[in-house]
């Protein structure tokens, strides 16, 4: 018997109906002794379950610097703000830090976003990076 290359088993099976695929499907699965639909109990096993443990998540790449409050030195939390991103004019930050909580960075490597929190809370903020 001559081997039969996978693209003229496809031509074959393009041939085929769905009824005599689907006969073919169940000899083929009592010859070999095996089930097609088992990849897709394998699937439906390894996703994980309402309320079951969810999988380790990928490590966060991406972080928000969110300022919390300003504290007691606003000024020196304005020129912070302007100093970590340099494309916001002065009114813009002011109006960033009055609007706190608010997010001043997003988006950002996490050692971004440390030197960013460093700075704001050495000028007095209070921040928490997301």
């Amino acid at each position: 018997m001559a081997k039969l290359s996978t693209e003229e088993l496809l031509a074959a099976f393009e041939e085929l109906t769905l009824i005599e695929l689907n006969d073919f499907v169940k000899a083929f699965e009592e010859k070999f002794e095996v089930t097609a639909a088992a990849p897709v109990a394998v699937a439906a096993a390894g996703a994980p379950a309402a309320g079951g443990d969810a999988p380790a998540e990928e490590e966060q790449t991406e972080f928000d610097v969110v300022l919390e409050s300003a504290g007691s030195a606003k000024i020196q939390v304005i020129k912070a703000v302007r100093g970590v991103d340099s494309s916001l004019g002065l009114g813009d930050a002011k109006a960033l830090v009055d609007a706190a909580p608010k997010a001043v960075l997003e988006g950002v490597s996490k050692e971004d976003a440390e030197k960013a929190k460093a700075a704001l809370e050495e000028a007095g903020a209070e921040v928490t990076v997301k």
